[in-house]
C-alpha cells in the first residue's frame, strides 16, 4: 500500500460523508407523502405507488456491517462524468484533473444530485472489472479498499476503512502488479453464516457472464469455489438493474436445491439492493401452481422412490403418458343435445358435435381450456341455425346458449373436468390404466415400478414423493397452462430430472434462463451426464454453455484431493484449478479405531481458528455422532435445527452439502459417505469441495481407492 496517513484520513472523511447522503435519501423516501388516486378510486395504481415505494426505501437501507463502495476509478483528464442518467450513461467535460469516481452497491448522491458513489451494474464501472494496462478503458488507476467491521457505540457491526491499494495502468504491461494484498485478503476472508456478495471481487471472465443480456440463457458448468452461484445471482441484480420495467411485470425468481441452500444465499441481493426476487425450491414452485386445496401438497411428501423408479418417473416420457391418459377421457357424442328458446327447439345431433370435438382435441389447446371452446362452438352452431330461420342474434344470445343447462350437460359428458392429483393417483394405482397409457412408451418393467404403495383412497391418503409432484405439475400444465417469469435461476441444476426441467421450462417459456451446476455434483437418480441434453428439457437448447474451472475459494490442495474422484464420477470433464494454496489446508488423519474422540479433536482444532466449521457425515450416520460427540463435550447442533449465523459449528448431513461453504470443515467416514446412496462417490466429491481453508478428513474405515 502506497498511502499517507492524510488521504486515508480524507478517504474515511468521504465514506462517512456518503453514509450521511444515504441517510439523508433513505429519510427523503420515507418520508414522503404519497399522492393516491383520491375519489378516482385507482386502485391499481395506488398499489403500484405504494410498492415501489416500499421497494425504493428497502435498497436505501445502509448495511452497516457491508462497505458501501469498495472501489475507485481515476480517469485520463477529459473524459470526467458529470451527469449520470437511470443507466449509468455519463456525460463528458473538459477538464485538466483526472475524473474520479467510486464504485459501490447502489448509487448515491450529494444533496446537489453529484453522484458520491457510482452502482456496480453502471456502465462506466465495467472498467473498474475489465481495465488492464493492455486495455486501459481510459482508466488511470484503480484503488481497491480493505475493511474491517468493528461494533460501533450501540454494539452495531459498522464496516470502517483500514487500507486502500493502488494499481497504476499507465505504468504499462511489462510493469509487475501489485501484490493484490487487499483482494486476496477479501477472497480469503472467514465466512460466518450466510453467503456474501462478491461485488468488490468479480473476476472479468465472471463479469461477461453477470452482465449478459436478458435475452441470452446461460448455461454455467462451474467446479467448486468458481463462484457459479454468485455469478447467477449478481445477474439477477444486473438484469434488475437494466430491465427492471420488464421485469417487473413478469417477475424474477431462484430456483435452489433445498431450504438450507436457499437460507444460506438469503442475504446476498438484498446487499446489493434488491429485494423482490422469488426464491423457492423446485418443490415450493410446483406446490404454488397445484388447486387451492392442494396446496400443502409438500407435507403430504412422505416417501423417497428407489433410485430405479425415480429414473422412470423422473424421464420425460412420461410427459406422454400422461397426455395420453388425459385425453383419453374426451367421450365419442351419442346423444342428441336440445336447446330450448321459448317454444321452439333447436338440436345439435352428435355427427353435428363430433367434428367439434375433433378438431379442438387436434388443435393442440389446454384441456381446461378446450371445455370453454367447445362450449363456445356449440352454441356457435345453435346460433346459425336461429339465424337461417330469421332470428337476430347478438353476443347476449350467444351467452345465453353457451350457458344453456344442455350445453352444459353435454360438455361436462363429452369434456368432463379433470382434477389432477386424481388424475395422476388414478394413473399410478390403476395397472390397466398405466398400460393403455404407456403402451409403446414403457416396458412392463417400467411400468411396475410407477404404482403408489398401499391402496390410497384419495391424494390425501397417499404416499406421494417429490417425483410424483412433477408429474402432477405436468398434469396441472395439461389442463391449465401456468404464467410464465422474465427470468429464472436455477442452481444446482445437473440434479433436475427431464420432468421438472419441462416444469421449469413452462415458467420461463417467454423468458431466458441462467443455469448453473456442475455435472460432477450430480447426486440424484437422474442427475444430467451432459449439459446440451438437460438444456433440451429446459426448452432452451441455443443455450450459450460456459465453463468457469478457476477456484477462487478452494485451495488447491482441496480441490485436487477432491479431484482424484472426477475419473470415476464424472468421465472426460476437466479438473478444475485454484488460483491460490493454503498452507495446512488439507489433513488426512491416519485410520483411527474409534470415530466419536477423533472427530471431537479435530473439531476443537478447527474452532480454534476462525470463521464457521461444518460437520459432515453420512445422513444415517449423523445422529448418533452428535451424540457420542456430546459425551465427548462437544456440541454440533443440526443444519436446520439452528441457522447458519446462529452456531460456529454446525453439524451438516450429506444430502444437504450441496451449495455451502465453511471456512473449514471435518468430513468423518467418507467410506459411509459412498455407500449411502446410488451415486455417493459424487456426493463425497460435494462434501470435500465445502471448505475453504480447511479439510479434516477422518475415518475408521479405509478411504475410496480413488482418494488413497
Amino acid at each position: 500500500m502506497t498511502a499517507t496517513d492524510p488521504e486515508l484520513d480524507s478517504e474515511r472523511r468521504h465514506l462517512d460523508a456518503a453514509r450521511a447522503a444515504l441517510r439523508k435519501m433513505y429519510e427523503g423516501v420515507r418520508g414522503a407523502e404519497l399522492v393516491m388516486s383520491g375519489d378516482s378510486k385507482d386502485e391499481y395504481n395506488d398499489e403500484a405507488l405504494f410498492l415501489a415505494r416500499r421497494r425504493r426505501v428497502a435498497e436505501l437501507v445502509d448495511i452497516s456491517d457491508t462497505p458501501l463502495y469498495f472501489g475507485r476509478l481515476d480517469f485520463e483528464p477529459g473524459t470526467v462524468f458529470l451527469e449520470e442518467d437511470e443507466a449509468g450513461g455519463l456525460g463528458p467535460r473538459a477538464t485538466d484533473e483526472p475524473d474520479r469516481i467510486r464504485i459501490g452497491r447502489r448509487h448515491v448522491y450529494d444533496t446537489d444530485s453529484r453522484p458520491m458513489v457510482l452502482d456496480w451494474r453502471a456502465p462506466i464501472s465495467i472498467a473498474y472489472y475489465r481495465a488492464s494496462p493492455t486495455d486501459r478503458m481510459l482508466v488511470r488507476s484503480r484503488r481497491r479498499y480493505g475493511f474491517t467491521t468493528l461494533p460501533d457505540a450501540d454494539g452495531e457491526p459498522q464496516a470502517h476503512l483500514t487500507a486502500f491499494e493502488d494499481e497504476d495502468l499507465l505504468a504499462g504491461p511489462d510493469t509487475p502488479a501489485p501484490t493484490g494484498e487487499l483482494l486476496t485478503a477479501e477472497i480469503e476472508r472467514s465466512r460466518t453464516g450466510p453467503m456474501r456478495d462478491i461485488v468488490a471481487t468479480i473476476q472479468p471472465e465472471q463479469d461477461d457472464l453477470v452482465r449478459a443480456p436478458l435475452e441470452t440463457t446461460l448455461c454455467v458448468q462451474g467446479a467448486p469455489g468458481t463462484g457459479k452461484t454468485v455469478v447467477g445471482l449478481h445477474r439477477i441484480a444486473y438484469l434488475l438493474y437494466t430491465e427492471r420495467a420488464r421485469l417487473s411485470r413478469t417477475g424474477v425468481a431462484i430456483i435452489g436445491p433445498n431450504r438450507s441452500f436457499l437460507s444460506y444465499i438469503r442475504d446476498v441481493l438484498p446487499a446489493l439492493g434488491e429485494v423482490d426476487v422469488h426464491q423457492t425450491t423446485v418443490v415450493d414452485l410446483l406446490t404454488r401452481d397445484l388447486p387451492e386445496r392442494a396446496r400443502h401438497a409438500q407435507g403430504w411428501i412422505r416417501r423417497v422412490e428407489a433410485p430405479e423408479a425415480a429414473r422412470v418417473k423422473g424421464s420425460a416420457v412420461m410427459a406422454e403418458v400422461l397426455r395420453r391418459d388425459l385425453w383419453a377421457n374426451l367421450r365419442e357424442p351419442e346423444e342428441t343435445v336440445m336447446v330450448r328458446g321459448g317454444s321452439r327447439r333447436w338440436r345439435l345431433y352428435p355427427e353435428d358435435v363430433r367434428p367439434l370435438v375433433t378438431e379442438l382435441a387436434g388443435r393442440g389447446v389446454a384441456y381446461g381450456s378446450g371445455r370453454d371452446l367447445l362450449a363456445h362452438r356449440m352454441a356457435h352452431v345453435i346460433l346459425t341455425q336461429m339465424e337461417a330461420e330469421g332470428q337476430i342474434c347478438d353476443d347476449r344470445t350467444h351467452t345465453r346458449v353457451r350457458r344453456d343447462p344442455a350445453i352444459r350437460s353435454a360438455v361436462t359428458a363429452l369434456w368432463p373436468k379433470i382434477d389432477p392429483m386424481k388424475m395422476v393417483l388414478g394413473l399410478l394405482t390403476d395397472p390397466e390404466r398405466l398400460a393403455r397409457a404407456a403402451e409403446g412408451l414403457l416396458t412392463a418393467e417400467e411400468q411396475a415400478l410407477l404404482p403408489l404403495p398401499g391402496k390410497p383412497r384419495g391424494p390425501k391418503s397417499a404416499q406421494w414423493s417429490e417425483e410424483d409432484l412433477a408429474l402432477v405439475d405436468e398434469a396441472v400444465a395439461l389442463i391449465e397452462r401456468p404464467s410464465g417469469m422474465g427470468h429464472v435461476v436455477v442452481d444446482e441444476a445437473q440434479d433436475l430430472s427431464p420432468m421438472q426441467c419441462r416444469a421449469i421450462a413452462r415458467r420461463s417459456g417467454s423468458g431466458s434462463l441462467t443455469v448453473l451446476g456442475d455435472i460432477a455434483q450430480g447426486t440424484s437418480p437422474s442427475a444430467a451426464r451432459n449439459w446440451s441434453t438437460l438444456l433440451e428439457h429446459l426448452g432452451k437448447p441455443t443455450g450459450h454453455l460456459h465453463v468457469l474451472d478457476r477456484g477462487y475459494r478452494v485451495p488447491a490442495q482441496i480441490i485436487d484431493f477432491a479431484a482424484r474422484l472426477l475419473p470415476t464420477i464424472a468421465p472426460g470433464l476437466g479438473a478444475p484449478s485454484a488460483v491460490r494454496r493454503s498452507p495446512g489446508a488439507l489433513r488426512l488423519s491416519p485410520a483411527v479405531d474409534d470415530l466419536a474422540p477423533a472427530v471431537a479433536e479435530a473439531c476443537r482444532a478447527a474452532l480454534d481458528g476462525e470463521g464457521s466449521v461444518g460437520l459432515i457425515a453420512a445422513d444415517h450416520r449423523l445422529a448418533e455422532l452428535r451424540t457420542a460427540l456430546a459425551a465427548e463435550g462437544v456440541e454440533a447442533p443440526l443444519l436446520g435445527e439452528v441457522g447458519l449465523d446462529e452456531a460456529r459449528l454446525i453439524a451438516v448431513p450429506a444430502s444437504l452439502a450441496k451449495g455451502l461453504e465453511f471456512d473449514a470443515v471435518v468430513v468423518a467416514e467418507p467410506a459411509a459417505i459412498v455407500e449411502a446412496e446410488e451415486r455417493g462417490a459424487n456426493r463425497l466429491y460435494v462434501v470435500l469441495t465445502r471448505a475453504v481453508s480447511a479439510l479434516h478428513v477422518v475415518h475408521t474405515r479405509p478411504l475410496p481407492l480413488e482418494l488413497t
